[in-house]
């Protein structure tokens, strides 16, 4: 494989400066290549380039990184949107699924840097909110949303928001037809989990004509339709979890649903569901769901906004949320996610935004790298890229008028050395 072919095909894709496409084009193979750190002094050895350079390149040019994530996803995305099929018989065709995700850093030294309950304990760090796209089995990821702490905001002249503020910004400004093209809202469905509960983020995706299938908190207050008609609107309402214990009449039915990967298999559930009043939102259908072999006592419990999609459908859409949890999966471990110890924020705005287009860049089919083959495979068909480069320059000078004779002396000068 050619560097030459590589490079171009890269440099096509991404929207960059002609000042700044060397050093945009060598840090974005650096993150592409396999290495056990994707550090500066790995894209510095990689390209021969100074290590400040990079440095520099990060720290002064993170609205340019997050633009050329934002043109790379909008072109890749309208190259596999020519045609919407639907996924797995569902009503729908366009997955957005929105979940957040934890930076560690070492110390809280370095800028925006807090203390974030996160899980069994407290994490040092950053926490970035992603959202993906996805259809047609393909994931795209679009810019992702920063969070920023009160002292950041107060340093920088920001407004604070919260983390459910910014998402409710987000998509309130999401234009999907510069993704997709033509679609119709109701087949669009954004997929959260418990933490995203939050009736703004919720009556944001109706108000859009799109629907939701997110996992609801187990105080989340909702109503039956009789007792919405009877008691007034602020009143009356019990936590979903003590309304399925309420409603014991309603029965249990078993679903099953087939898992994605390459041993499928069939999983079932016990499901309860009701047409209920959701605080705040309007009616929706909840899901009571555990499984079936198992039943220790975790049940999971889900609100759908389409009322006429089926017990199965929401299954079937609710385990697609995993999707973006493999995501964060592959970037942390094979992309360097957490690979950096910049102080500035703005260097680890622009670093996540790069490692970004990396992984689509990956999955892109690009000359040398292919579409087969899981992330690690295709990284190490990276690295042989610029070997080929090195072995091309030999070839070249020893094509020239005097070369062999000039390279023996150069090979002699250095083991003289």
């Amino acid at each position: 494989m050619r560097f030459h072919k590589f490079r171009d095909a890269v440099l096509n894709k991404i929207s960059m400066k002609f000042r700044l496409r060397i050093v945009c084009l060598w840090y974005l193979i650096s993150l592409m290549a396999e290495t056990r750190k994707h550090s500066l002094t790995f894209a510095s050895e990689l390209s021969g380039t100074e290590k400040s350079a990079f440095s520099k390149f990060l720290k002064n040019n993170k609205d340019v990184a997050k633009y050329s994530l934002e043109s790379l996803s909008k072109k890749q995305a309208k190259i596999y949107s020519k045609v919407l099929e639907k996924t797995k018989s569902l009503p729908w065709r366009v997955f957005i699924l929105i979940d957040s995700t934890m930076q560690n850093r070492s110390s809280l030294k370095s800028e925006n840097v807090q203390k974030f309950n996160h899980g069994k304990g407290f994490v040092i760090g950053h926490r970035w909110t992603n959202i993906l796209l996805f259809f047609n089995g393909i994931i795209i990821p679009l810019p992702p949303i920063p969070f920023y702490t009160k002292k950041y905001c107060r340093e920088n002249g920001l407004t604070y928001m919260t983390e459910h503020d910014r998402v409710v910004g987000y998509l309130n400004d999401l234009n999907l037809y510069e993704y997709v093209g033509f679609h119709k809202d109701n087949e669009v469905v954004v997929l959260t989990d418990s933490g995203y509960d939050n009736k703004k983020i919720q009556n944001t995706v109706l108000n859009r004509g799109w629907h939701f299938v997110t996992a609801l908190k187990i105080c989340r207050g909702v109503k039956s339709e009789a007792r919405y008609a009877k008691t007034p609107k602020s009143s009356g309402w019990d936590g979903v979890g003590l309304f399925f214990k309420k409603y014991r009449k309603l029965a249990w039915q078993t679903v099953r649903i087939l898992t994605d990967g390459p041993k499928r298999r069939r999983k079932e559930f016990r499901v309860r569901h009701a047409e209920v009043f959701l605080k705040g939102v309007g009616k929706i259908r909840a899901v009571c769901s555990e499984f079936k072999r198992k039943r220790d006592g975790r049940r999971k419990y889900l609100a759908c906004g389409d009322l006429k999609a089926t017990l199965c459908q929401i299954l079937t859409a609710y385990r697609l949320r995993w999707k973006i949890e493999i995501f964060h999966k592959h970037v942390k471990m094979h992309l360097g996610f957490g690979d950096i110890s910049a102080k500035h924020f703005s260097s680890v705005e622009s670093h996540v935004s790069l490692i970004y287009c990396a992984y689509i860049l990956l999955n892109a089919g690009l000359p040398g790298i292919g579409t087969d083959g899981t992330i690690p495979e295709k990284q190490r068909r990276v690295v042989k890229i610029p070997e080929n480069k090195k072995t091309a320059n030999i070839i070249h000078e020893l094509t020239k008028i005097g070369g062999p004779d000039r390279y023996k002396n150069e090979l002699k000068s250095v083991l003289a050395a």
